[in-house]
């Protein structure tokens, strides 16, 4: 935190933080998982330089570099001794002045990490999860920069999943204003039909997830190529597969949208799935390019 590692019930802010009142934060969702040479982070690289891109979006200059903040990461996953945890960098504008523009306000920045199963649960990652259309819109690109992954902008995200579980969902699906597919509450979308992989683009008000560029590239691999294109509603509907990616979900499944039933998890899924385990995992040719090894002193408890 701010430079210094803090026990995690020491990590407090105060209540007058800018960022809690006005939502002026950008963050990042990251994992290190074990692998045949110890623990290692997935694209900590990448997932910093897109935080230190969020910041120049909402006009923060963070205090410290993408390689400072690398540094720090490894160093908080080794003194954890965890083999496997999620890591959530965060910076803020801190207490000061609580006019909306954070004129003065200092820049917070810190990385948690805690350990983290299956963001949808072991059973949704194996057997698929149900899904909802939401009736909130995904905020469009010229109200808030979602390229961004700002803390404001998941107020939306929130308002969508809240919606979908009260409703005995596990995820939900975003519409553009315009009616076209965007994105789940934190989770990319493709869709398979007939062979053929689409996803939206970036058109779509989307975060270009580390995790969907992850899949395209894996895809490619297996002889798949994926179409960016506008989605539908429909195209859920009749899509032969669907499923959603991110640092948290993973390569998820989905078995139904708004009841319309699709099925178990099918071949093409479950392949990517596999390749995007394989590659977190140190398996597959990948990894290399991809990991941050870790040197921990594994903790014997929790």
């Amino acid at each position: 935190m701010n430079g210094e590692l803090v026990d995690w019930a020491d990590a407090t802010v105060h209540v007058g933080a800018h960022g809690l009142h006005y939502g002026t934060g950008v963050f990042e969702g990251v994992r290190s998982y074990e692998t045949p040479a110890g623990t290692a982070v997935f694209r900590l690289a990448d997932h910093l330089e897109r935080l230190a891109r969020s910041a120049r979006l909402v006009a923060m200059e963070l205090p410290f570099s993408v390689e400072e903040l690398r540094r720090a990461a490894l160093e908080l996953v080794a003194a954890n001794g965890l083999a496997e945890c999620y890591l959530r960098p965060i910076a803020f504008f801190g207490a000061g002045g609580l006019g909306v523009a954070p004129r003065g306000n200092p820049v917070e920045v810190a990385i948690m990490s805690w350990p983290r199963g299956a963001y949808l649960g072991d059973e949704g990652l194996k057997n698929g999860i149900r899904v909802k259309v939401s009736s909130w819109q995904r905020v469009g690109a010229n109200v808030i920069p979602h390229v961004a992954k700002a803390t404001g902008i998941y107020l939306n995200s929130m308002l969508a999943v809240a919606e979908a579980n009260r409703g005995g969902y596990e995820e939900a699906i975003l519409l553009t204003q315009d009616g076209y597919v965007a994105d789940g509450s934190g989770e990319n979308i493709f869709v398979i039909r007939d062979g053929v992989i689409a996803t939206p683009d970036l058109s779509a008000s989307i975060l270009p997830g580390i995790t969907r560029d992850t899949v395209i590239q894996l895809a490619g691999d297996l002889g798949y190529g994926v179409v960016e294109k506008r989605l539908i509603r429909t195209d859920l509907y009749l899509a032969d597969e669907v499923f959603m990616t991110g640092t948290a979900a993973e390569v998820t499944p989905v078995r139904e949208i708004d009841d319309h039933v699709l099925g178990p998890p099918g071949p093409v899924t479950l392949e990517i799935q596999a390749a995007y385990l394989a590659a977190v995992r140190g398996q597959s040719p990948r990894s290399a390019q991809w990991l941050d090894a870790v040197a921990v002193q594994l903790r014997t408890h929790i």
